[in-house]
């Protein structure tokens, strides 16, 4: 049996923030991707329930198979009305494929086991080339129409941190974002770049103990904590300078200035540190292929591959860098320090009297001390 209390939103990454360990995840997510995925295993979830199809056979999302290699649970494609019958706070459970709402009944519920996981992931592979084909074609159309917005000079609100000549860490709370950083801490701690969040990605550097300086984003993500600790907030707007995001920063008595962009969030942190002269960006967790934008929704990624036009010879991405460098330590490093450090020593000895005369000393006790 699983039993716990509902917590639900709409939106997975509004809903993690009031997740508690054992809590039961009632969402709305169709394909299920692998960020949202990894947030509900780390707040420890006892189970989660999806009320849309976690994959639907679009493209291979990672999302399903990594709740299940945690021993999650995910009940899926629950359906609209189940989604709406259930309330926060609620009592759930699941006993024999009857899902329990407040020790009612309220509908047949069986758990998408590892095996059928695996199916439609395969089966979502097959379908791959199609929708490659509709995105590349996508990107490209949106791409013609948006090509003299994006690499046209760019009309910016002022920035009062000093950008110009400084190296400037753009962090997004994407994939392997915490590996990546743990990866290039020593870099952040000995340059010390300008640190800039795209909206969660500022909790993620206060997660591991850096203020962010910037916060860019619509505000959808990003904590109360982190925007009352940044030094600047940047609100992306629509190109017709429709800000959504104002809102929340006018009810929490904070001040910001708009950024009317066409394109992410991440497209306009990369061009405002690109327009303030930047002399290297750095990018953490970063949306840079076919499956990060399709997880997120998208049906194409022009404006993403335009902005990497124009600033991509000044952007090192740090995406994988932990899989190409891992910190560990391993016998063979302090076998090697050990012969570095005997070899001198060892000469040394072969050199002086007093050496050559302690050693004879020492040789002369273990002869006395095993009978030779």
């Amino acid at each position: 049996m699983i039993c716990g209390t509902a917590r639900k939103d709409r939106k997975t990454k509004n809903l993690i923030h009031r997740l508690h360990a054992d809590d039961i995840a009632v969402i709305l997510h169709r394909d299920l991707d692998e960020v949202a995925a990894i947030h509900l295993v780390e707040q420890k979830v006892k189970a989660v329930i999806n009320c849309e199809k976690s994959i639907s056979g679009r493209f291979p999302n990672q999302g399903p198979k990594i709740l299940s290699d945690a021993g999650i649970p995910l009940i899926d494609d629950m359906g609209q009305q189940v989604f709406d019958q259930i309330q926060e706070n609620d009592w759930i459970e699941l006993k024999e494929r009857t899902l329990f709402l407040n020790q009612k009944p309220l509908c047949s519920a069986t758990i998408l086991t590892k095996k059928e996981i695996q199916a439609k992931m395969e089966a979502a592979s097959d379908n791959i080339q199609d929708v490659l084909h509709d995105f590349i074609d996508n990107t490209l159309r949106y791409a013609e129409k948006e090509k003299e917005l994006i690499l046209s000079p760019v009309n910016m609100p002022p920035v009062d941190i000093p950008i110009k000549g400084h190296h400037v860490l753009i962090v997004t709370r994407g994939k392997n974002y915490k590996e990546d950083l743990k990866a290039i801490r020593s870099y952040i701690d000995e340059v010390r770049p300008i640190r800039i969040g795209v909206d969660g990605g500022a909790d993620a550097l206060l997660e591991f103990g850096y203020q962010p300086d910037i916060i860019v984003g619509d505000m959808d993500s990003a904590s109360d904590s982190s925007l009352y600790q940044c030094r600047e907030i940047i609100v992306h707007a629509y190109p017709d300078g429709h800000a959504p995001g104002m809102e929340r920063i006018r009810k929490l008595g904070l001040s910001a200035r708009v950024f009317p962009y066409p394109g992410t969030s991440e497209d306009v942190a990369l061009i405002l540190a690109h327009e303030n002269k930047a002399e290297l960006i750095v990018t953490v967790g970063s949306h840079t292929n076919m499956i990060d934008f399709l997880e997120k929704g998208r049906r194409g990624m022009a404006s993403t591959f335009l902005v990497r036009m124009k600033v991509g010879y000044n952007v090192i991405d740090a995406k994988g860098v932990s899989e190409l460098y891992r910190n560990q330590f391993r016998p063979a490093y302090l076998a090697a320090l050990f012969l570095a450090v005997l070899l001198p020593i060892s000469m040394v000895a072969r050199m002086s009297p007093l050496m050559q005369e302690l050693y004879q000393l020492i040789t002369l006790r273990l002869k006395i001390l095993v009978g030779l």
